[in-house]
C-alpha cells in the first residue's frame, strides 16, 4: 500500500452518478409490470422492451410526476421542456442496440444535496438528473463458459442523478450517497432498496497534486451499499496515488468492485459521449410541463429529512438520536416512527421522552429481528408515560414494560393493572419504604455515618441498596428524601 504521507500530497476529487429506480407500476415506455424482484427471468417483457420492428414507446406519466418530486427533493424545480434521445451501444442486455435517455435537455438541471461530515455541513452541487430506461441484466454462472441475459429489468424507469465533482474524501462520498437515499425515500420517488438495486452508485475518482488541475478519472460502477461506496473510493485513491508514485499513468476506464477482496478491478476503457452517437428519439415527443402540473406536485411533497431534522432538534434531542429516527423511518417505513412523533410535537416534554423510547427500545427491538409490532404504539407509549409522570413506575421499569408489550398481539385493556400484576408499579406505602430503608441503614453503618457527616456521595450507594432490596419497585427520589430525613434531620 502507498505511504499515508504520500496520500496527503494529492487532492482526491469525487463525483457520483446515481441510478434511482422510480416506483411506478409499469415500465417507462410500456405497460409491462415494473416489479421484477421475484419474477422468473424474461417474464416481464414486451415487444417494446425488445425493440421489435414497429414497436412504439408510450411515455409513463407517473414517471414524470416522480421525477418532478425528485427535483423538489433535490432543491430545484423540473425543466418546463425536456426531450428523449437515443444512446447507441451494443451489449447482450440491450436488444434494441440503443437506450432511450435524455442527453442535452434533461428534466432536471442543477440542485444540491447537503451533507454533514465530522460535524461540518457541506453542499454537494448537482449537474443534472435525467430520465432513462434501464437495460437488462447479464449473469455469469460460476464455473460456466457462458452468460445468461434476463430482460425483466429492460425498460424500467430510472432517474440518473449526476453530482458535480465536489467531494474530496471517502467519508464525503458515503455521506452523499446516504443523504441521497434518504431524500429519494422520503420524497416517495423510489423504494430505494439497495439490496434489489433500486439505487446504484457509479463513483468517479481522480487524484492530482495540482489543486487546480483534475487528474485522470476512473469510474467504479454499480455499487449498491454506502459502505462499498466508501471503500471503493478509499481503494481508488490509494491505487491511483501508488500508480503515479511508481511513475505510471492512470487510465480512464470503467472498473468493477469486488466486495470479497475489497478492491476494484478493470472492466473496459471508458467511452466518450461521441461514441454513443446520440440523436433525438423520433418516436417520442418532447416533455412539456406547465405551471399547473408543477405546482400540483409541489403541494403534494411530503416532509423531507432536512425539515425533520429541524423539527426533532427543537425537542432537544442529540443529533445521533435525530439521525437514528430518520434512518429508521427510511429503513423501516411500515413502523411509522416519525408519524408517531408528528402528532405529539406540540407537547415537547412527552415528544422528547417518546423519541428516546423509540430510539433506545423500539428501534433496537425491530433491528434485533423481532416480528413486526402490531399493537397500537400511540396507546402504549401514552399509557406508560402517564405511569412515569405520576411516579407509579420508574424509568427502568417503564423500559421493561415497553419491551414486554411490544411483542404482544394485543394490548391489555388496562395497562396500569397489567403493570401492577407484573410487579412494575412502584411501592407507594411510606411505612413499607421506611422499613426497607431502616434495614439498609442497619446493614451499611459506615455509609450511613458518612451521610450523617455530610458526605452525600454515599447516599447514592444507599439508594441503590434500597432499590436492589425492593427489586426496583420504589421511587429513587422518594427513597433519597426519606434517607436524608432519617440521617440528617
Amino acid at each position: 500500500m502507498v505511504n499515508p504521507k504520500k496520500l496527503d500530497e494529492y487532492l482526491a476529487t469525487i463525483g457520483i452518478e446515481c441510478h434511482v429506480q422510480l416506483k411506478t407500476e409499469t415500465k417507462l415506455f410500456s405497460s409491462v409490470g415494473n416489479d421484477a424482484r421475484e419474477a422468473p427471468p424474461n417474464t416481464l417483457i414486451s415487444h417494446i422492451c425488445l425493440g421489435m420492428p414497429g414497436a412504439l414507446p408510450v411515455l409513463n406519466e407517473k414517471a414524470i410526476e416522480l421525477a418532478t418530486k425528485a427535483a423538489f427533493a433535490l432543491g430545484t424545480e423540473p425543466q418546463h421542456f425536456s426531450k428523449f434521445d437515443r444512446k447507441h451501444y451494443f451489449y447482450p442486455d440491450l436488444p434494441k442496440g440503443y437506450q432511450i435517455t435524455q442527453f442535452d435537455q434533461p428534466i432536471i438541471i442543477g440542485g444540491h444535496v447537503d451533507i454533514v461530515v465530522d460535524g461540518l455541513q457541506k453542499r454537494i452541487n448537482l449537474t443534472r438528473a435525467h430520465l432513462e430506461e434501464d437495460a437488462g441484466k447479464s449473469t455469469h454462472p460460476k464455473g460456466s463458459d457462458f452468460s445468461l441475459v434476463d430482460l425483466n429489468r429492460a425498460g424500467t424507469p430510472l432517474l440518473e442523478i449526476v453530482s458535480e465533482p465536489n467531494m474530496h474524501s471517502a467519508a464525503e462520498a458515503k455521506a452523499y450517497a446516504k443523504e441521497l437515499y434518504l431524500l429519494m425515500k422520503f420524497a416517495d420517488v423510489s423504494y430505494a432498496n439497495l439490496y434489489y438495486g433500486n439505487m446504484r452508485f457509479d463513483v468517479n475518482v481522480s487524484v492530482s497534486k495540482d489543486r487546480f488541475q483534475l487528474g485522470i478519472r476512473s469510474e467504479t460502477k454499480n455499487l449498491n451499499s454506502f459502505r462499498s461506496v466508501e471503500k471503493a473510493v478509499d481503494y481508488e485513491i490509494s491505487r491511483q496515488v501508488e500508480t503515479l508514485e511508481k511513475g505510471g499513468s492512470v487510465v480512464q476506464e470503467t472498473r468493477g468492485w469486488d466486495d470479497a477482496k475489497q478492491r476494484t478491478f478493470s472492466q473496459r476503457s471508458k467511452e466518450n459521449a461521441h461514441d454513443y452517437r446520440y440523436f433525438p428519439d423520433p418516436d417520442l415527443p418532447p416533455v412539456i410541463l406547465n405551471e399547473e402540473f408543477i405546482n400540483k406536485v409541489k403541494k403534494s411533497m411530503p416532509i423531507l429529512p432536512g425539515d425533520w431534522r429541524q423539527r426533532l432538534s427543537q425537542l432537544g434531542l442529540v443529533s445521533s438520536h435525530v439521525e437514528t429516527l430518520i434512518e429508521a423511518q427510511a429503513d423501516m417505513e411500515e413502523q411509522g416512527y416519525l408519524t408517531l412523533l408528528e402528532h405529539v410535537l406540540d407537547d415537547k416534554i412527552y415528544a422528547k421522552q417518546l423519541a428516546n423510547w423509540v430510539v433506545n427500545i423500539d428501534i433496537p427491538y425491530i433491528r434485533d429481528g423481532n416480528k413486526k409490532v402490531t399493537i397500537d404504539r400511540t396507546v402504549l407509549y401514552r399509557s406508560v408515560y402517564g405511569l412515569v409522570v405520576s411516579e407509579k413506575i420508574s424509568s427502568t421499569k417503564a423500559k421493561e414494560l415497553i419491551q414486554l408489550l411490544l411483542g404482544s398481539k394485543l394490548l391489555p385493556t388496562n395497562i396500569e393493572e397489567y403493570a401492577q400484576s407484573k410487579g412494575f408499579i412502584q411501592v407507594s406505602d411510606l411505612d413499607e419504604i421506611d422499613k426497607i430503608i431502616t434495614q439498609v441503614l442497619g446493614d451499611n453503618p459506615k455509609a450511613a455515618e458518612d451521610v450523617r457527616n455530610g458526605e452525600l456521595k454515599a447516599i447514592g450507594f444507599l439508594v441503590g441498596q434500597v432499590m436492589k432490596l425492593s427489586q426496583g419497585k420504589m421511587n429513587p427520589q422518594v427513597v433519597q428524601q426519606l434517607i436524608k430525613k432519617q440521617l440528617i434531620s
